[in-house]
């Protein structure tokens, strides 16, 4: 039990300090898991404990992962991808597999274990990908959606390759016993302890059992759901959908243990079988803790059953076919990118972003090697290449933004956005909760307007409603023009980015000194910035709400509707005030605590609050609130 405990306590130490400091430093939590391992690999084997023992449990994580990405694959969404899913993502993924296989074939490998390391290297890494693009802001350009494209289809892809692993078997995956039963690799430990449902059974009778074992899943997964959540709901314990979503994911696994098939694979069908399930949310909410846990724990391990003697003994070796592999795939997503008609900045993205190996690369080679298809020696230094090109992953980024710079966006070579042919005197850039309610509100007035974003399902949504908008980058200045900005007389700046809102104030306040900018702002400090680049009327996201839901308390502690109203604009006159005086005390890049002009007429704007509330309200001649039972207006 101590030993345990202590082991405990140095994997989740490890992830803790490990794991911020690599997302600090822009390396991905990937990255900092593995560090994690190779850090405590000393530590653990000086206290006689061995990682490996620990990664069955770990791969766990994996499952449930799979799991999850089965829920965000909606059928219907997945229908209308098809087009990148296939052509994009397709001709990767079998381009790289043949290629990097093929090479591996060449160095001597037969061709099982070369085509394993073909599907290990197509793969790229969804985590630093995806949340390098989304730091960046990169996600909505042409590359980045690609790149999004290719590895929604590789995460699709791994379930194949996980089934077509054991076939590749330097022993065989499906074996018949003298008596016409089947056997295969990894039943053993169920055959230990009994519990099998195709041990023995002939060659039809194992076929039945898995066709059934696999509609239990879809069908359980259609029918049984709602009721078993309507069940547990009457217990009104949060802790029991946490119980019931563990005992989806745990009993699915283990039902496909007992059919001799992989617990992912059956994870990844329930999760595709839920995706359009009410419950969806509230599986993903109580699983994705232990999910990140588990997985967290997998790269722990893989990283402290990193063998350095192996990486000191083959570096040149290790590097050389690191550089190859990335290489490689950087030469075939480059072809692609050209064929799918990328260009500049979009092709630069798309072809340096996906060039390494991915942390689903440690899931296969761990899962070959336990399938009998790589020995121990080559998954050692596949593990390192793996590794060492998630390493290399941050410099490629960096080298992107170095090209950026030298070579033509898309968006100068070709159209990125829908043509323009009715400019408007109004353009709402950015038709998001906000957006919409001011455009809902001209449109209902009798305005005409011009509205713009740069997601295009919201814009697709938008026309099934007969609402007119155009998709593109607000910000891109050939767009703007296009929607009339030289001829506009209001520009309200409605989207979600607040580096992208001031950038298009400062850009339409440069080119239209005369033209008058609504901006959204997110906070105070936002404001001052747009105040400075040039807008005119700016909107707080959460100011209104706050006076009127402060109004709706004055209204139920006594005050009538006109008081209540009155004190609302008594605030909402003074804080308009104070913020104007203090904007131009503003310094930027100076937090505000450090700026003394600032806090000290804050200070003092603050004090003069309650007078300046009195001589409105004195102005206004109201009565002074009576607390009687006739002044009270409980229920309304």
């Amino acid at each position: 039990m101590d030993s345990i405990l202590f082991e405990a306590t140095l994997y989740l130490a490890a992830m803790v300090i490990a794991v911020p400091l690599s997302v600090r430093l822009g390396l991905g939590s990937v990255l900092g898991y593995l560090i994690a391992g190779i850090a405590l690999a000393p530590i653990l084997y000086q206290v006689g404990a061995d990682p490996h023992g620990l990664q069955h449990v770990a791969e766990f994580g994996v499952v449930m992962m799979l799991f999850l990405i089965g829920l965000e694959l909606n059928p219907k969404g997945l229908w209308e991808m098809r087009d990148k899913l296939v052509g994009l993502g397709g001709a990767q993924i079998g381009l790289s597999t043949a290629v990097l296989g093929g090479g591996a074939f060449i160095l001597g490998l037969p061709w099982q274990q070369a085509l394993a390391v073909g599907l290990i290297f197509a793969l790229s890494s969804t985590a630093i990908v995806l949340q390098t693009l989304t730091e960046k802001k990169l996600l909505r350009t042409g590359g980045g959606r690609s790149a999004f494209s290719v590895l929604l289809t590789q995460d699709i892809a791994v379930i194949p390759m996980l089934a077509l692993l054991p076939l590749l078997a330097t022993i065989p995956a499906a074996q018949f016993s003298p008596d016409g039963s089947i056997q295969r690799p990894g039943m053993e430990a169920a055959a230990e302890t009994g519990m099998s449902l195709v041990e023995g059974l002939p060659a039809w009778g194992v076929t039945l059992i898995t066709i059934a074992a696999v509609a239990a899943v879809i069908v359980g997964g259609r029918f049984l759901t709602r009721p078993l959540f309507q069940f547990i709901h009457m217990a009104r314990l949060r802790e029991m959908y946490t119980a019931v979503a563990l005992v989806i994911v745990v009993g699915i696994a283990f039902l496909m243990l007992l059919v001799g098939l992989s617990p992912a694979l059956g994870a990844f069908i329930a999760g595709v079988v839920l995706a359009n399930s009410e419950f969806k949310h509230e599986l993903e909410a109580n699983i994705e803790p232990f999910k990140g846990l588990l997985l967290g724990l997998f790269f722990i391990t893989v990283g402290a059953g990193i063998h350095f003697d192996v990486l000191w003994t083959h570096l040149f070796t290790i590097i050389g076919l690191t550089l190859a592999v990335m290489i490689s795939k950087g030469l075939i997503l480059y072809g692609i990118g050209l064929a799918a008609g990328l260009r500049g900045r979009d092709q630069w993205l798309f072809t340096l972003s996906l060039a390494q190996a991915g942390e689903f690369g440690f899931v296969l080679i761990s899962y070959a090697v336990g399938s009998h298809v790589l020995p121990n020696h080559i998954s050692e230094i596949l593990l390192l290449v793996v590794a060492l090109s998630m390493l290399l992953t941050p410099l490629f980024f960096i080298l992107y933004e170095l090209l950026s710079k030298l070579v033509k966006d898309t968006a100068e070579e070709g159209p990125a956005h829908d043509e323009i042919d009715n400019p408007e005197s109004i353009i709402i850039a950015g038709t998001g909760r906000f957006g919409q309610v001011v455009n809902r509100m001209l449109q209902l007035s009798g305005f005409k307007t011009v509205v713009l974003d740069a997601d295009l399902a919201t814009i697709q949504l938008l026309r099934r409603f007969g609402i007119h908008g155009y998709f593109g980058d607000p910000t891109r200045p050939e767009l703007l023009h296009a929607a009339g900005l030289d001829h506009a007389k209001v520009l309200v700046v409605a989207m979600d980015g607040k580096e992208d809102v001031l950038k298009l104030v400062r850009y339409a306040r440069r080119r239209r000194p005369d033209i008058h900018i609504v901006a959204r702002a997110y906070d105070r400090v936002h404001t001052y910035e747009l105040y400075q680049a040039g807008a005119n009327d700016i909107v707080r996201e959460m100011f209104d709400s706050s006076l009127r839901a402060g109004r709706y308390v004055l209204e139920n502690m006594g005050l009538s509707e006109y008081e209540a109203h009155e004190m609302e604009m008594a605030f909402y006159r003074h804080d308009r005030h104070v913020l104007r005086e203090l904007a131009e005390l503003w310094q930027p890049g100076v937090p505000l605590a450090e700026n003394d002009a600032y806090v000290a007429r804050s200070r003092e704007l603050n004090a003069n609050l309650e007078t300046a509330i009195a001589t409105h309200l004195d102005e206004a001649e109201l009565p002074e609130p009576v607390e009687d039972e006739e002044s009270s207006r409980d229920g309304v």
